[in-house]
């Protein structure tokens, strides 16, 4: 399959980095909450199946062009295999079987290292010592504020299983969506990769758990970001952010998902922030710094 030509980035993906930041960070603190009243895979269904209605009418009414090709067909497919059922399931099962979320977050922060070393052989794409001194930075950075605010216990092996499962899979997505991605219109796309995500976590949700909901106002409100800004919104900015530079730059920005996550939990939880976070914070933004910037060229 050949690598599709660069495009031209459309100018409001400026402001994309931000905005992700800001909707994906918030998803764990509105997660948190969600959970408290549903079963973790029956939720992750549940709003797979979410979007997937809301997305139909809207399919049927705008008619947007559908992918040409198998390969674009396999393409969004694969994707929706691995960042949607794939990455967000495993995240869950890793939680059920007794993976801490401070583990579970620092292994999965390590996704830009990963990224580092695999973009020169799939995405082709090249990583120079000052890149690697900033991805070195950055989980560093990422590890202080995830292991100030919780316990780091790794010693539930099915749990470390699904969460090294989960940095996979989150990597290969990012890493083939560089290689083979290629624009189709946002509702089409979301459509085909949301439904290969519900026939994935539903059958799940039946076998694993009891299907325990709990209609509450919080849980819908959590479940109305969730659909909206997380799985519609930052989604579709992360594969243009993917598609439109490079794997290992875009990646990079989730070194400040865990400090982004802090503030919103302080706000938000009243979740106070460590001391030793701070310092965690500076190391991820001086990694990002190192990681996106170019020497004799404008601010990225």
């Amino acid at each position: 399959m050949p690598t599709p030509t660069p495009q031209t980035p459309p100018a409001w993906l400026k402001a994309a980095p931000a905005l992700f930041l800001l909707l994906w960070s918030s998803g764990f603190v509105v997660l948190k909450v969600g959970l408290a009243y549903a079963d973790p895979m029956t939720f992750l269904a549940l709003r797979y199946a979410c979007v997937v209605a809301l997305l139909l009418p809207l399919l049927l009414w705008l008619r947007p062009a559908m992918p040409r090709s198998a390969s674009q067909w396999t393409s969004l497919a694969v994707i929706g295999l691995l960042l949607q059922a794939g990455y967000f399931c495993c995240t869950y099962l890793s939680l059920k079987l007794g993976m801490s979320a401070g583990g579970l977050a620092l292994i999965t922060s390590l996704q830009p290292i990963l990224i580092g070393l695999l973009a020169p052989l799939i995405a082709h794409e090249r990583v120079d010592a000052r890149r690697w001194a900033g991805l070195a930075l950055g989980v560093l950075g990422s590890a202080l504020v995830i292991v100030s605010k919780a316990s780091v216990d790794l010693l539930s092996p099915a749990g470390l299983l699904f969460a090294v499962a989960a940095l996979l899979c989150i990597t290969g997505g990012t890493l083939y969506e560089k290689r083979y991605g290629r624009p189709v219109h946002p509702v089409s796309s979301n459509f085909v990769q949301y439904g290969v995500a519900l026939l994935v976590t539903a059958p799940l949700a039946v076998l694993l758990e009891p299907m325990h909901i709990a209609w509450t106002g919080p849980l819908l409100a959590s479940l109305g970001y969730l659909v909206l800004c997380n799985s519609l919104v930052a989604i579709t900015l992360l594969l243009a952010m993917i598609r439109h530079g490079e794997a290992s730059k875009v990646s990079a920005l989730f070194f400040l998902v865990p400090p982004c996550t802090a503030f919103i939990a302080l706000l938000v939880l009243g979740e106070a922030i460590p001391p030793l976070a701070w310092p965690g914070m500076a190391l991820a933004a001086l990694g990002i710094l190192l990681v996106t910037w170019r020497p004799g060229a404008a601010a990225p």
